[in-house]
């Protein structure tokens, strides 16, 4: 699946809105290693102003905000869904966004689709991203 092409994606227009717009990210994988990509590209997000709500499964404090082991978990709203799992995990993370009626955009890391899902959300009504780095289209995308 991970060689699959996104079907569902938004425009470098639409990705530009979402980044100005959007205010609470939870990043679904986020790694507490440094070493890890999910680790650095939400440190980014965090200190280009962006608050981080990591989900991971222990109950720990991850770039100083504590972890949820899942979306259902986090007692307040999100904007964004940031994931940094395998492409067959997003199905069971559309429907934990869907069912939290709050989030607006679903979006799946560089190297990561899932048209199904993705489509799933949409037609809930969040905007999707897939195989995209959040980190390089703020690089990219900000002026």
């Amino acid at each position: 699946m991970e060689c699959e092409f996104p079907s569902v994606n938004s425009s470098s227009d639409e990705i530009r809105a979402i980044l100005d717009e959007v205010k609470t990210i939870a990043v679904v994988g986020l790694s507490p290693d440094p070493d890890k990509d999910s680790h650095h590209v939400a440190e980014y997000l965090q200190k280009v102003g962006y608050k981080i709500v990591p989900i991971y499964p222990k109950d720990i404090t991850i770039l100083g905000e504590q972890a949820y082991p899942s979306l259902a978990d986090v007692p307040f709203a999100i904007d964004m869904v940031d994931i940094f799992r395998k492409p067959e995990a997003l199905d069971a993370i559309a429907d934990a966004a869907i069912a939290r009626g709050d989030v607006k955009v679903f979006w799946a890391q560089k190297g990561i689709v899932n048209n199904a899902a993705a489509e799933k959300a949409k037609k809930a009504g969040m905007k999707v991203v897939q195989n995209k780095c959040t980190l390089v289209e703020h690089q990219v995308l900000s002026v």
